[in-house]
Order: C-alpha cells, then sequence, then structure tokens
C-alpha cells in the first residue's frame, strides 16, 4: 500500500524531477500513514532516493528500456504499482511523464491529475490544487477513483529532504515488444537543458541577428543557466528548434527567466509562465512583457546586457 512513485533518469543519473516528486510522494506517503518506494529505470546510484523519503527502491536494469517508450515504460510502472499494491503513483509533469502517464491511467482504471502543484490537503477526498489556462489560474481537483496518478509540475513543490535508509530491490517486469524502434538521439552535450534549468536566458528578434547571440551565451554561462529563445528567432534560423520556449515550443518552469529583446506574443507568455521570477530587457516601454514581468528594464540591451555580465562577474569574483 506505499506510495509508488516514478522516479525520471537520463544515462543513468537522476533528473531534478526525480527528487522533486519523491519529496511529494514522501508528503502524501505521511498524510496516508504509509512508506514510499520508488521505481527506477536503467539508474546507476539510487541511495539518494533516501534524503527525500523514499523507503524502497525497485531497480529495473535492462537495455530494452535504454530508448524512452511511453507505452513500454507505462506498462513496467503498472506491473511495479500492482507488484506493491499501491493506491497513489506520483509522476512528473515532464513531456515524456505526460506521455506515459494517460496510458498507465488506463492500464491501472486510475483518475490522472496533471500539473499539481500542492500536496492534498487531505488524503482522504484526495482534492489537488492544479495549475490551469496555461497557468493563469489554479483549479482544485478530486480524484475519486480506487487508484490515483498526481502528476507534479516542476519546480512546484520543491525538494525536502526526509531522510530514510532505502532499501533496495532488482525488479525485473515483464516487457513486450512493440512497434516503435529508435535508430537514433541527437542530443546537446555540455550545456544546461532547458527541462532541467533552475535559470533560462532568452533572446528574441531584439538581438536582431544571430551574430549578436554571444552575450546570451556570456550571460548564460555567468548564470549557469539554459538558452533559450523566442518562436520568430527559431523560425529565422538564427537558433535551433530546440531552444524555442512558449506555448508552441517548450514550456518553461525556471526559477527565474530572464527575456531579452522579446516582446512577449501571447503563446510565448503561456509557455513560460510557471517561471517564479520573470525579467524583461527590453527597448520599448509598450512591450507586452513588461505586463507580465516581475521586473522589467527599458533600454537597449547592447548596453543593459554586457553591463549586467560585468557586474554579475565581479560578485562572483568577490564571493569566490
Amino acid at each position: 500500500m506505499s506510495v509508488l512513485v516514478y522516479t525520471e533518469s537520463e544515462e543513468g543519473k537522476f533528473k531534478k524531477v526525480a527528487f522533486e516528486v519523491a519529496s511529494y510522494a514522501k508528503a502524501v506517503a505521511d498524510q496516508m500513514g504509509t512508506t514510499v518506494t520508488a521505481l527506477t529505470i536503467n539508474a546507476d546510484e539510487v541511495s539518494e532516493l533516501g534524503t527525500y523519503g523514499v523507503d524502497k527502491v525497485l531497480k529495473v536494469n535492462d537495455s530494452k528500456l535504454d530508448m524512452f517508450n511511453a507505452k513500454t515504460y507505462a506498462n513496467v510502472i503498472k506491473q511495479a504499482a500492482e507488484k506493491e499494491g499501491t493506491k497513489v503513483v506520483v509522476v512528473s509533469s515532464s513531456a515524456d511523464s505526460k506521455y506515459l502517464a494517460p496510458l498507465l491511467a488506463v492500464g491501472l482504471d486510475a483518475g490522472y491529475a496533471s500539473n499539481v502543484v500542492e500536496a492534498p490537503t487531505s488524503a482522504s477526498s484526495f482534492t489537488v490544487k492544479r495549475t490551469a489556462f496555461t497557468n493563469k489560474a489554479f483549479n482544485f481537483s478530486t480524484i475519486d477513483t480506487d487508484v490515483k496518478i498526481v502528476g507534479v509540475s516542476k519546480n512546484a513543490f520543491g525538494l525536502k529532504e526526509n531522510s530514510a535508509s532505502a532499501a533496495v530491490e532488482d525488479f525485473s517486469p515483464s516487457i513486450p515488444e512493440n512497434g516503435v524502434h529508435v535508430e537514433s538521439v541527437d542530443k546537446a552535450t555540455n550545456t544546461v537543458t532547458i527541462a532541467d534549468a533552475e535559470i533560462v536566458v532568452s533572446g528574441g528578434r531584439g538581438l536582431k541577428g544571430p551574430e549578436n547571440w554571444g552575450m546570451i551565451e556570456e550571460l548564460a554561462e555567468v548564470l549557469g543557466a539554459a538558452t533559450a529563445c523566442s518562436k520568430p528567432v527559431s523560425d529565422l534560423g538564427w537558433r535551433p528548434h530546440s531552444e524555442h520556449v512558449g506555448q508552441t515550443g517548450k514550456p518553461v518552469a525556471a526559477n527565474l527567466y530572464i527575456a531579452i529583446g522579446i516582446s512577449g506574443a501571447i503563446q510565448h507568455l503561456a509557455g513560460i509562465n510557471a517561471s517564479k521570477v520573470k525579467v524583461v530587457i527590453n527597448s520599448d516601454p509598450e512591450a507586452p512583457f513588461f505586463k507580465a514581468a516581475d521586473y522589467g528594464v527599458v533600454g537597449d540591451a547592447f548596453e543593459v546586457v554586457p553591463k549586467l555580465i560585468e557586474k554579475l562577474k565581479e560578485f562572483k569574483a568577490q564571493n569566490a
């Protein structure tokens, strides 16, 4: 009857969301008076999960699972849930988990709530707070099915340490053949990904051309941030489409989002609205982005950004 949490990993290393969903699962388990069991797939070192309240780890290692497939992964999680007799399964709201969660819900005949930002106020009624209307509002959803699946929004619940000694058990689920075959995967290397970044520095057409992207990359390097761009920038070929954020690109829920030379089209704002602090640098005081920003600087990016980089470098040197 423990709470089951699927902890995402990549190339053997846990993603940050793995620890956030483990923290959430611990909060739910405490309400229910039970324990937390984590399912890992091809993760190398799993002991760190105990730091976030995991009592038991079902460790799956199988080369057939090297490439993500929503149907296959959902089936593995289903088998783990049935093995543990769990009534609550916690996943993240990452792109991968949003693909697999509906399939898992069908397999377990479970209710599913995505984009959850808080633990339920009561385990008996199981009502959860969720974002709605592209993060412009909240709603409260009650999951009244016997088995419940919760998708936790990135950076919403946070990491909460609840040290436990996690027992590790090898788990070998059956893995059926599927009709999808992955030929290759191309990934950016030596960069912070948008999905995992705490800070994102994003540029728009106000940068005037790809030759000026150096200052975006330099600011990102100083901050340990990921770089991103608006849709017009990726459409023009200035930056790869993998960096396009917004409603039609990648959603961003960073702790800090810095928009430079981006006017703030509604589709862009919808995709980054979940970010906690939004800073805008734009020469146009009437740019729509200023209405959504927490902080705004009206000025020429080619003057403001180099000075910002200089001050940040001075601050880092003084505090090294």
